[in-house]
């Protein structure tokens, strides 16, 4: 499994869809769902198999009603080193990035700082005149039209170098819209690089710390940020692709690459913490961030 962009960290993602899928499925139909002892020994039976067949390394949570079944890390964060995966080892967690851009936007109009149908060429600069219609919420849903950067032919040399935010942008710039704003949804890589700079340029700070001041402290998702491969982040996973039965380094890629589309790293417990906002049992962990989300940090 190579680790890519589209793709980036295919085990967190794994990780992430079987906690709220299984979470929320429980919690939906408590009088058919399986004693948790079977749950627990089906799941450490599947993943344990995975493992030794080399086609699994990462970290598994399974929660009913917002409480953990199983949380347990299965093969190694770091092959070289024979460092085990653990419920707190940070993955890259991809394109689940965007739900937390999502929310930073959301929690900007909720302030009344944006409006989300608001023309994208209010906050950007240099907005380029085939964008003059495009909308935050075009960004938002995927059917602006920009072209997705990922999709250029000369990806794979441009994810290795180092940008400024606001220089990569250039990057897909004066590219012909696809489609009239609106028309159609096409997933989109650029519209959420946009949105990031949106966030930093109403908020008065950078992304990382607008989501660190405003989601992840206020969660208590102490384990989660932005990644940068000059930061320390303790308990981080490294990255491989496996061809046959071997496993290899991952193709280096510059984190100012996927930015808001795809930058931040997490664990299963923060993630956990993350989806009992989006099941029934919400209540006391919303309470908390929409308290946190009157607040304001400054660069």
């Amino acid at each position: 499994m190579r680790i890519n962009f589209n793709c980036m960290n295919r085990v967190a993602t794994l990780v992430a869809l079987c906690l709220f899928s299984v979470q929320f499925a429980l919690a939906q139909s408590p009088s058919a769902a399986p004693a948790a002892q079977q749950i627990v020994a089906k799941v450490d039976e599947y993943m344990n198999a995975a493992a030794r067949a080399k086609y699994f390394n990462g970290s598994v949570l399974v929660a009913r009603n917002g409480q953990p079944l199983i949380s347990k890390g299965y093969g190694m964060a770091n092959l070289e080193l024979r460092v085990p995966n653990k419920p707190q080892t940070a993955f890259r967690i991809g394109s689940i990035t965007k739900q937390f851009t999502a929310t930073a936007i959301m929690m900007l109009q909720e302030r009344r700082k944006l409006n989300v149908k608001e023309p994208i060429c209010k906050y950007l600069e240099n907005c380029p005149a085939g964008w003059q219609n495009v909308t935050i919420h075009h960004l938002l849903t995927h059917t602006s039209g920009i072209p997705s950067y990922t999709s250029l032919p000369d990806f794979g040399k441009i994810s290795t170098q180092h940008f400024t935010f606001a220089d990569f942008v250039d990057v897909f710039r004066d590219k012909p819209l696809e489609f009239t704003p609106g028309d159609k949804f096409v997933y989109n890589n650029s519209g959420y690089y946009l949105l990031g700079l949106i966030v930093e340029q109403v908020s008065g700070a950078s992304y990382s710390e607008f989501l660190r001041g405003n989601v992840f402290l206020p969660l208590g998702m102490k384990n989660s940020g932005y990644d940068d491969s000059s930061t320390l982040v303790p308990n981080r996973a490294s990255g491989y692709y496996r061809r046959k039965s071997s496993f290899f380094n991952a193709d280096y890629m510059n984190m100012t690459i996927p930015y808001s589309a795809g930058a931040l790293y997490s664990t299963t417990e923060d993630l956990l913490i993350w989806s009992r906002l989006f099941t029934p049992i919400r209540s006391f962990h919303e309470h908390r961030l929409m308290k946190c989300s009157s607040r304001s940090i400054k660069r």
